[in-house]
């Protein structure tokens, strides 16, 4: 923890953020749902795991998870870099506790957005690992929030995070929130 806080004392100017984000998003935006799409659905074969894939249906609920999370994804990562000075990277954290927004509605949009939009991939391609893969990679992600992230705000927001944390849900939106 104690390296993080460090890294949170220094601001980044702008051009270092975006092309920190620019190489997380490529691992993000392209290499995991090239493995979803392409990988997983092999491995389906192989394991001779049953597929869900029904046509149109599959790209209608596919389009409303991916459109949906691509939306909160790339919302929050904006907020980030542009009003709080800091990226979802733990090396270039936010100088500023976020609370608006999609903060409004949840503590992890970008979470929330990412795994949606990854729900999304493993719907269109009907592809069980792909599923399998997303809600591992999910809980994985959450339990770092919580045993880490989670800690580390509230170590360097101090009162300000845990009242925000107390009305503000963790993982799924709540619309009607407003501040």
């Amino acid at each position: 923890m104690n390296i993080i806080l460090r890294w949170a004392a220094k601001e980044q100017p702008l051009v270092i953020r975006v092309i920190a984000m620019f190489f997380a998003g490529l691992l993000f935006v392209f290499l995991i749902p090239f493995v979803l799409i392409i990988s997983l659905p092999k491995l389906d074969i192989l394991l001779r795991l049953p597929s869900f894939y029904f046509g149109l249906l599959n790209f209608l609920v596919a389009g409303i998870m991916l459109m949906s999370g691509l939306f909160f994804a790339w919302w929050s990562i904006g907020m980030q870099l542009f009003k709080a000075n800091g990226t979802p990277l733990p090396m270039i954290p936010t100088r500023k506790l976020l609370v608006s927004g999609p903060f409004r509605y949840c503590r992890n949009p970008m979470t929330f957005g990412t795994i949606c939009a990854y729900i999304g991939v493993s719907v269109a391609v009907g592809s069980l690992a792909s599923l399998l893969i997303v809600a591992l990679f999910a809980v994985l992600l959450m339990i770092y929030i919580k045993r880490i992230e989670e800690h580390e705000l509230a170590t360097r927001f101090a009162q300000d995070y845990l009242d925000y944390k107390m009305k503000t849900p963790f993982m799924i939106p709540k619309f009607s929130k407003r501040y």
